[in-house]
């Protein structure tokens, strides 16, 4: 019954996929959308910038906070239906986005809409994984991975159009029949009789403690430039997720049916595998944060034009990814993860020598070599991580992945906002919290040492995927 059941699923893989590729486009193009249209929130909802973050923060948090839970239900109850129901609340949650008429009503509406966002992400690359045999897993990987590209690169250039002919509050409806649409769909292709392992109960202290460990040490993160790194909140804060933490563990280490298998990190391939898809979304939101300033301040390029050059990274990472995941199912992974943070590092460099006399070529030219770096590796490690654990915890794992993109994210932000600020004010001489105007230099400077030390981060992922290779080919030649 099980091997028809397969079968079945491999016969209609390739017409279930651009249904399962729905989810990260719907998700990924939502949260690139926003940003374009916060000036336009803060102004008509009379808020300031520092409140109005809080619409994009708030998300990030949610997500963060609930993604591993529901990739734990989805190893449960299945993962078509978190998947398919997790469309519903996301459509919920923008529609009362798009009728909120305070910030306060607004937050909450994203928060709402961050619980469908987890439950799509925490349940499609499991279904990916079930859906597919192994020798085309990379393939599909690579496809999600332009989706979430081409997500990203929409999201901007849409994003500002609809804020122009219509209102901010478009952004968030464009979302429900996008919704409607792939909930239909999800019921009548995605599969009804998947099988659920025997996987136990849910674990509900575990869930509690994560989410505490979550929101603590993400607002932490998040507050620590504004309020300071000694503010008794942000220590308070920290002291919380570190004790959270500590107790979730033990309580993991002592649950008959854990949220997280922490079994799951004895496998060192695993570990370097997920530790390195961390480094590369740190890397990569380091890039992002800082380079749209050095673009509008130093090189005096408007935000719409600057907004197309860094269009530049997801076309080229868009372009390269599924390229990337046919060639990993042919040469194998661990390879193309190599070659994939090499080529990131080599961006990274090369953008820190960037500086006021560098031209529009020498700009986009270095940005596509960030994108092509980092496409390239994005599919083939999603496939290890995905090909190293029981099908029955293929939707925790899927859960594992997102969480690590979102804490690379937040540390990402965080890492170079704080580096960047703490360069500008050694080189300056006192402290500093925004661009110095008629100072291009310290900028520049510390933009280097930003970007620089982004890809001595990355060197590490490099030397630690090189020690797997070389640990795995001697064990290839002892076996022969």
């Amino acid at each position: 019954m099980e091997h028809k059941l397969e079968h079945k699923l491999y016969e209609n893989r390739w017409h279930i996929l651009p249904v399962i590729l729905l989810g990260p486009l719907m998700a990924t193009l939502d949260s690139s959308i926003v940003n374009v249209a916060l000036p336009d929130m803060a102004q008509r909802l009379s808020v300031g910038i520092n409140t109005i973050q809080w619409v994009v923060t708030s998300y990030l948090i949610a997500i963060s906070a609930l993604v591993l839970i529901f990739g734990r239900i989805a190893d449960i109850i299945g993962k078509a239906v978190v998947f398919q129901y997790g469309f519903v609340i996301f459509s919920l949650g923008s529609l009362l986005c798009g009728l909120s008429k305070t910030i306060e009503f607004l937050i909450i509406s994203r928060i709402i809409q961050a619980v469908g966002a987890s439950m799509i992400m925490s349940s499609n690359q499991g279904l990916i994984a079930v859906i597919f045999p192994a020798d085309e897993r990379g393939r599909a990987l690579g496809l999600s991975a332009t989706t979430v590209a081409i997500g990203t690169m929409l999201g901007p250039p849409l994003g500002g159009i609809m804020v122009e002919i219509f209102n901010w509050e478009s952004i968030f409806l464009i979302n429900i029949p996008i919704g409607i649409v792939a909930f239909f769909l999800g019921r009548k292709m995605l599969p009804k009789e998947e099988k659920k392992e025997n996987t136990g109960g849910f674990d509900l202290k575990g869930a509690i403690l994560f989410m505490a460990f979550v929101v603590s040490l993400f607002w932490a993160m998040l507050s620590g430039e504004k309020l300071g790194w000694e503010n008794k909140y942000i220590i308070v804060s920290f002291i919380i997720a570190f004790a959270s933490f500590v107790a979730f563990y033990f309580v993991e280490r002592k649950e008959k049916n854990p949220m997280l298998d922490f079994s799951m990190f004895h496998n060192k391939l695993f570990n370097v595998s997920i530790f390195c898809a961390f480094v590369s979304f740190l890397v990569i939101f380091c890039y992002n944060i800082i380079h749209p300033f050095y673009l509008q301040y130093i090189m005096n390029i408007s935000p719409a034009r600057a907004g197309i050059l860094m269009m530049v990274f997801p076309i080229s990472a868009g372009i390269i990814a599924p390229i990337s995941g046919y060639i990993s199912d042919k040469l194998g992974s661990e390879i193309i993860t190599f070659f994939g943070l090499l080529i990131t590092t080599i961006g990274l460099v090369l953008l820190g020598f960037l500086n006021t006399n560098s031209t529009y070529m020498d700009i986009v030219t270095r940005i596509a070599i960030l994108g092509f770096g980092n496409g390239l590796f994005q599919s083939p490690n999603n496939a290890i991580v995905m090909s190293l654990v029981p099908k029955n915890k293929l939707g925790i794992t899927g859960s594992i992945n997102a969480l690590v993109r979102n804490m690379g994210m937040v540390f990402g932000i965080a890492f170079s906002v704080t580096l960047l600020y703490n360069r500008m004010s050694h080189l300056i001489g006192y402290s500093v919290v925004s661009f110095i105007p008629g100072r291009p230099d310290v900028f520049i400077y510390a933009m280097k040492f930003v970007y620089l030390s982004a890809a001595s981060i990355c060197i590490i992922g490099i030397i630690l995927t090189l020690l797997r290779i070389m640990e795995k080919r001697r064990r290839e030649l002892l076996i022969r």
